[in-house]
């Protein structure tokens, strides 16, 4: 009997010996990303090398060298539950982000369930990360451990990831004894850094970011000295910069943001970013420098019309309003249960105007109308970000009117034309025909005090030759919502302040969004855009009046 025990135990033991000798030391797993059951297009399938006591994450593309920047690639160390998170960005730069905690801190609920995959017996568990609903089908059979992402890895080898019950990643091909390459690349630049700034560097790599204005003052006073490559006019009230803006891919996603605060003055004033029409960057700001007159004042009936030499229309890129004294007067005024925000920003999409600037040279402005010889702080970036082109016909962006002078600032009544039969008219020309044509339309009212359209609900009527195409009542009544910014507006008897009431298109604090009106195909030849407001009545020395500009976008 013992001796048949000792066969029994050698049995078991031989054949548990010629099993673990089987064990492959690592494995290569290819896998896939599925979105409701449709693989997702032009994906670069993740590649995990698993090992009993490692496992590197990268990619298909990354083996292949052919990745873009930037990548990432994620060692694991299973026995000390680190993870090692690599980042390799621009300017021949690394760097990497040790993280040892959350690893070890996975939380999972494991379950009965089990299925196959690729020939493997697999048992599920599931956790919540985020509100998201997250499953992981792993397997204990290879003795190896890994994961396409960093979830699960301490369960064995992760052969499927679904969230939220429609995403799946799923191992589609398992290469055992798979040598595992090291995961750095040797660079010349490498950073070890904190988890905050690992994420920022990788953020900050996947667009390009067009510095316009940089902590610039806007003001009114001629004892504010500019830099080298900044124009002052208006007293300060008027900055310019020329900037050479990179040939940017089609089907880029492009933004301006704008960050502002006060630097002495208290009240919410217009602000605009526009580019100056030029086929000469250089020589304009070189004009401008020396004192050069470059644009007389256009007769009324020629201002915003592209026929007019002396003022083509600027191209306005965004309109903001600054709050009430935001930063400069955050101590000042207190308030119970009231903490000032130090800066406000606005931030907007630009694509469609993107053609206008794209490998150009161009001059950008930035306005803020002050009397304050503190006035206000500004900086502004374009940044642009790459999408799979959708839409690669060629672009037509045509300035068509812009009511405002920003190079003299000079008053020019064109609000006196709102009070005609016609409207305010601009007559333009196009050489060819343009498809699908839009008019980016912004508007805003100002002006006057309880009876002023500023105020007053005002419906805009834009016409065609001739013929109405939209009108619509431009009005916000969100303003109450940017109390924060505005810790020098006027607090009123009735518990409201000045930045809480409802504005003609506006409020202290924010940007206004342009209003897309189709104008269908246009046919090459003249054409007439009119808009139609009813403006109010002087009373007193108040007086209504409308900042209005137009850009025409269609497709050649």
């Amino acid at each position: 009997m013992k001796k048949y025990y000792l066969s029994i135990v050698f049995l078991i033991g031989f054949l548990s010996f010629g099993q673990k000798s089987k064990m492959p030391t690592s494995v290569k797993v290819t896998y896939e990303r599925t979105s409701n059951g449709n693989p997702v297009e032009n994906q670069d399938k993740i590649v995990l090398f698993a090992h009993r006591e490692s496992s590197l994450i990268t990619s298909e593309k990354i083996l292949a060298g052919k990745a873009d920047i930037p990548y990432e690639k994620t060692s694991v160390d299973i026995p000390n539950a680190s993870i090692t998170n690599y980042a390799y960005l621009k300017d021949d730069k690394l760097v990497r982000m040790i993280d040892s905690s959350s690893l070890g801190n996975q939380k999972w609920e494991l379950t009965n369930e089990t299925k196959k995959i690729l020939g493997y017996n697999c048992k599920k568990a599931k956790t919540v990360i985020s509100s998201n609903w997250v499953e992981v089908w792993y397997t204990t059979e290879l003795d190896v451990y890994g994961g396409p992402s960093v979830l699960g890895q301490k369960l064995g080898l992760v052969l499927q990831t679904v969230r939220n019950g429609n995403y799946h990643v799923t191992a589609i091909k398992i290469e055992k004894n798979a040598t595992q390459p090291h995961p750095i690349i040797l660079k010349p630049r490498q950073f070890l850094v904190d988890a905050i700034t690992y994420r920022d560097e990788l953020w900050k790599s996947r667009f390009v970011n067009i510095p316009v204005f940089k902590n610039q003052q806007v003001n009114f006073s001629d004892d504010t000295i500019a830099d080298a490559n900044t124009v002052r006019l208006q007293h300060g009230q008027v900055v310019l910069r020329k900037i050479k803006i990179p040939e940017i891919p089609a089907g880029s996603v492009a933004f301006l943001d704008v960050t502002e605060k006060s630097k002495g003055d208290a009240y919410d004033r217009t602000g605009i970013v526009f580019v100056v029409p030029t086929d000469n960057a250089s020589a304009l700001i070189d004009d401008l420098k020396s004192g050069k007159k470059m644009f007389a004042l256009p007769s009324a009936q020629k201002i915003g019309s592209v026929k007019s030499k002396n003022q083509p229309p600027h191209l306005e890129l965004m309109r903001f309003f600054t709050p009430f004294g935001i930063s400069q007067y955050n101590t000042i005024v207190k308030l119970k249960n009231k903490v000032w925000l130090d800066s406000v920003m606005y931030r907007q999409e630009i694509t469609d105007v993107l053609p206008a600037i794209s490998g150009k040279e161009v001059v950008i402005g930035l306005t803020i109308g002050n009397y304050d010889k503190g006035g206000h702080e500004v900086s502004a970036n374009i940044t642009y970000h790459n999408e799979s082109a959708k839409n690669t016909a060629a672009r037509v962006v045509l300035p068509l009117f812009n009511t405002e002078n920003f190079i003299e600032r000079q008053h020019i009544d064109h609000n006196s034309l709102l009070k005609t039969e016609t409207g305010y008219q601009t007559t333009f020309s196009l050489a060819a025909p343009v498809k699908n044509a839009r008019l980016r339309y912004i508007t805003t009212g100002h002006g006057g005090w309880e009876n002023g359209d500023e105020f007053l609900q005002k419906q805009n009527t834009i016409l065609h030759n001739g013929k109405k195409v939209h009108a619509f009542v431009p009005w916000r009544t969100d303003c109450g919502a940017y109390r924060l910014s505005n810790p020098a507006s006027g607090n009123f008897e009735n518990g409201l302040s000045s930045s809480d009431y409802s504005r003609s298109n506006w409020c202290p604090a924010t940007a206004t969004n342009p209003v897309w009106i189709d104008l269908g195909d246009l046919p090459a030849g003249e054409h007439t855009i009119s808009v139609k407001i009813p403006i109010g009545e002087p009373e007193g020395e108040s007086r209504s009046s409308w900042t209005l500009s137009g850009v025409l976008i269609g497709n050649e």
